[in-house]
């Protein structure tokens, strides 16, 4: 995206959290060579911007507000701070911790309610007064303090741009939605193992295979996708770590290369980014390596480099990644304290 008249500058995006003691939405310039970092500015007008999503166009940023009365906000882009474009808009759902935008609106993971919502996306790029819909999601799982109701937990357009899929900690499932005169309307929903506790999926680029990271259990959930008829069939499940933890571990974000040869994937409880290669059906654990900080909540790929936030240590670390083996190398970090993912445009 060019900003400020150069046309070759990449900039990341970084949400934090506001309530412990976050600078807000951070812009950052990145260094094409090394990938490296350096913060440019920052804007709190949004509490717990904890998600963000880039419109494609590259003109336009999307930040949840992971509160409990949850909202969605847009900012314009074009030079260092974003600008907020409007007022922020009640998700009719509560503790919204990720968005994507599908079939012109973007859409809300609600944690707290456990629902997806609707925010239609008006042609100039800000988002309408109110939600155009909300699919409540129902259910429970045998973990008694984590499962006790749904917990959608992130919410995304599939690689064809024809299905929304939802993941979803709490009903151990993920759900495969349509927009119906703009309300998300299920389609179908997958059962994973009970008490794996699904908490992100990524799309491989051959558009056949999705990958799980479950919260609950240090796995990830090897999945068939069929954009044909929007479904997802588990086909196996392997550990992201080379022994047992000692406690609650904690998975969080999950990458797939864009070469589509290696999965990557980050554990809060053990402070590591694992990687695991791609065997046609499955995956197999080939190493793990430090995330550069303390509790990584989110793992991002750009340019080559992988980007971790580390929410309790406050700050963004660096990889670069070896060719043959996929295995991250630390490079740097910025402090951005309780930060909590980064994008790029």
């Amino acid at each position: 995206m060019a900003q400020d008249g150069k046309a070759d500058r990449t900039r990341a995006f970084i949400g934090s959290f506001t309530a412990a003691g976050g600078p807000g939405l951070v812009t950052a310039d990145v260094a094409p060579d090394t990938g490296a970092l350096t913060l440019v500015a920052a804007v709190k007008d949004v509490p717990d911007p904890s998600y963000l999503a880039l419109a494609p166009s590259g003109d336009w940023l999307y930040a949840v507000s992971e509160t409990a009365e949850g909202a969605v906000a847009a900012y314009r882009l074009g030079r260092d701070r974003p600008e907020l474009a409007g007022p922020l808009v009640q998700v009719d759902g509560s503790g919204p911790t990720h968005l994507g935008l599908y079939d012109g609106h973007v859409l809300t993971a609600n944690y707290g309610s456990g629902s997806v919502t609707a925010v239609p996306v008006r042609s100039d790029g800000t988002l309408a007064a109110k939600p155009s819909g909300v699919l409540q999601h129902t259910g429970s799982g045998p973990h008694d303090r984590r499962q006790r109701g749904p917990h959608a937990h992130q919410v995304q357009a599939d690689p064809t741009g024809r299905w929304a899929v939802s993941v979803d900690l709490g009903t151990d499932s993920v759900r495969v939605c349509a927009l119906e005169q703009g309300a998300p309307v299920l389609h179908r929903e997958f059962a994973l193992r009970p008490g794996s506790g699904p908490r992100h999926l990524a799309f491989h680029p051959d558009g056949e295979h999705a990958y799980v990271a479950n919260e609950l259990t240090p796995t990830v959930t090897v999945c068939r996708w069929d954009a044909a008829d929007g479904s997802l069939q588990p086909l196996t499940e392997v550990p992201l770590l080379p022994g047992a933890p000692a406690g609650d571990a904690y998975p969080s974000g999950i990458v797939v290369s864009p070469d589509g040869r290696f999965v990557w994937a980050a554990t809060r409880g053990e402070d590591v980014l694992s990687v695991l290669g791609v065997e046609g059906d499955g995956l197999r654990l080939t190493g793990t390596a430090p995330c550069g900080g303390h509790w990584p909540r989110a793992l991002t790929e750009h340019a080559g480099y992988l980007y971790a936030a580390n929410e309790r240590s406050g700050d963004v670390s660096w990889f670069a990644v070896d060719e043959a083996t996929g295995l991250p190398r630390y490079e740097g970090s910025v402090q951005v304290t309780a930060a909590s993912c980064v994008i790029f445009g």
